[in-house]
């Protein structure tokens, strides 16, 4: 049985509201369950589940899948889009715990 690969990270929703706080959330990966998913969960319940590679890609440059984008912003920020029919919901995250993370799910 693998074990879950679990990181906690920080993110900023992107809006039109200045100076919103940090959210915590987690990240995610089940390799026995789901190989190729990663999970970003909210407080609240909130999960968004998308491929891993996806994720890896967005590191380095603009990727797309699924209603899913994501992308650097800067050096070490990283931006992921989620287009579902509530809308659109936007949040940056520092790219050093997404590092960790998929490393983690690598080892």
């Amino acid at each position: 049985m693998s074990p879950v690969i679990h990181e906690q990270a920080d993110a900023w929703l992107v809006n039109d509201t200045p100076d919103l706080p940090a959210v915590p959330v987690d990240l995610l990966y089940d390799a026995e369950k789901d190989p190729r998913t990663v999970h970003v969960s909210f407080p609240g319940g909130a999960d968004w589940a998308f491929a891993r590679d996806l994720l890896e890609g967005g590191l380095t440059a603009p990727t797309e899948r699924g209603g899913v984008r994501v992308w650097p912003c800067g050096r070490t920020q990283l931006v992921v889009e989620v287009h579902s029919a509530e809308g659109v919901e936007v949040v940056q995250l520092d790219s050093a715990p997404v590092l960790r993370f998929l490393h983690r799910t690598h080892a």
